[in-house]
């Protein structure tokens, strides 16, 4: 879903850009100076290095975002970033893939993994491209590139979401009004979009619909984006 390319909102100044448009953007965002979304009353500033990071859907390129990461964050709390906004449904197991090097939370020694406890500037930089996989059954591929580093004040270690494509619309396979569900089931066509009122009448049955939702795993596994 979402093969198409989505714009998206500058979470600084909130204007709309394409995904390689606002990665220029941002660069020059007069909003952005100044501004975090990892500022916290009361916590003190310090200087360090963030990446910019451009993810997508790997296979779904519609969906993507724009962080901005502490650069002596680890693997294991980006993993958990993006688990948190765009993945996590059931506790499966996931792995980075860097430089054709695994990376994940348990390693197994068989494979020669390795563990995903390891900081950033470690294993990244600019201009270079990296892939995250969850749920190794029915998975989640996505594709990461490091746009730049830079030295910056920033307030307490999270992870920022600096831009995110806006929500994409579908319309019911059954009568054309926007879809709010998906059918897991008729997904694996191609369809399975469904509207409120036709939803209740699928022929597969509610208990095989998920919501819609503004993520690469919408209509897989049980994800819901809660």
């Amino acid at each position: 879903m979402a093969k198409q390319m989505l714009k998206g909102q500058c979470n600084f100044c909130g204007e709309s850009f394409s995904k390689s448009a606002m990665t220029k953007h941002l660069k020059s965002c007069t909003q952005k100076e100044g501004s975090s979304e990892r500022s916290s009353p009361g916590r003190s500033s310090r200087e360090t290095a963030v990446f910019h990071l451009v993810v997508e859907g790997r296979y779904a390129p519609g969906y993507w975002m724009h962080l901005e990461a502490p650069a002596d964050a680890t693997l294991e709390y980006l993993d958990e970033f993006l688990r948190g906004i765009w993945l996590e449904c059931c506790g499966h197991m996931s792995a980075f893939m860097i430089e054709g090097t695994t990376y994940s939370v348990e390693p197994m020694a068989d494979f020669d993994d390795e563990s995903m406890q390891v900081r950033l500037d470690e294993v990244l930089s600019p201009g270079m491209k990296f892939y995250h996989e969850y749920d190794f059954g029915s998975t989640t591929h996505l594709a990461l590139k490091v746009v730049s580093q830079e030295q910056k004040q920033i307030k307490g270690k999270s992870i920022a979401v600096l831009a995110r494509n806006e929500p994409p619309e579908f319309s019911c396979m059954s009568c054309g009004k926007m879809a709010a569900h998906v059918c897991t089931e008729c997904i694996l066509s191609g369809g399975g979009c469904l509207c409120d009122e036709c939803a209740t009448e699928h022929e597969c049955g509610e208990e095989m619909l998920l919501p819609i939702v503004n993520s690469p795993r919408v209509g897989v596994c049980g994800y819901t984006g809660q």
